[in-house]
């Protein structure tokens, strides 16, 4: 991407606007890229659980369920946890998100786990979590959607564990995201079709 430097709102509209040009075809090739390169570039055998967002395809989000399946196939493997919006709108709980957990579309068409108190994961019991977003800078900054959902729940979880951003887009962190807030959490990853970025 050319831009080197520039605020949340303008990266987001470019990166939506590239990322909904995609064809789905190649969402799906560039997804199955993502799914090997976790296996490539991290010790998933050594989590005992992973937080993973559940994809709005809509959107052409990266297609989380070839990850999915595959944890769910392995051994060793991590548990997966997955997001639920509360109704204060501003909030997540969190879910073990197995093959007979029933799924439900939250008010934005996300495929959300049916909550029940019994699986609910706390954020201090996550060993990683994948992380949606559009961009990212070199420093580990992200943009999203604007709505600071996780930057919330990654301030909640425990020191150690790891942030792994998810991008369709092949490009390089930029140099700097203009209005970064006190309140955003970096990631340590952004783990691309092409690689992996640390931070």
């Amino acid at each position: 991407m050319p831009i080197n430097r520039a605020p949340k709102a303008a990266l987001r509209r470019a990166a939506l606007a590239r990322r909904r040009a995609l064809p789905a075809a190649e969402v799906a090739r560039r997804s199955e890229q993502l799914r090997a390169g976790l296996w490539q570039h991290f010790p998933v055998p050594e989590w005992h659980w992973l937080h993973v967002f559940l994809p709005l395809l809509a959107k052409n989000e990266p297609d989380t369920w070839s990850i999915i399946r595959q944890l769910w196939a392995a051994a060793p493997a991590p548990r997966l946890a997955a997001p639920v919006v509360q109704r204060d709108g501003i909030s997540l709980k969190h879910y073990e998100l197995t093959p007979a957990t029933p799924l439900i579309a939250s008010r934005w068409g996300i495929p959300e786990p049916v909550p029940a108190p019994a699986a609910e994961v706390l954020p201090a019991q996550l060993d990683a979590v994948l992380v949606p977003l559009l961009a990212c800078d070199r420093r580990g900054h992200r943009v999203g959607y604007g709505g600071g959902f996780y930057d919330r729940f990654l301030a909640q979880c425990r020191p150690g564990a790891k942030f792994i951003g998810l991008s369709l887009l092949d490009d390089e962190p930029l140099a700097e995201i203009a209005d970064v807030l006190p309140t955003d959490v970096p990631l340590h990853a952004c783990l691309t079709p092409g690689g992996v970025w640390n931070f």
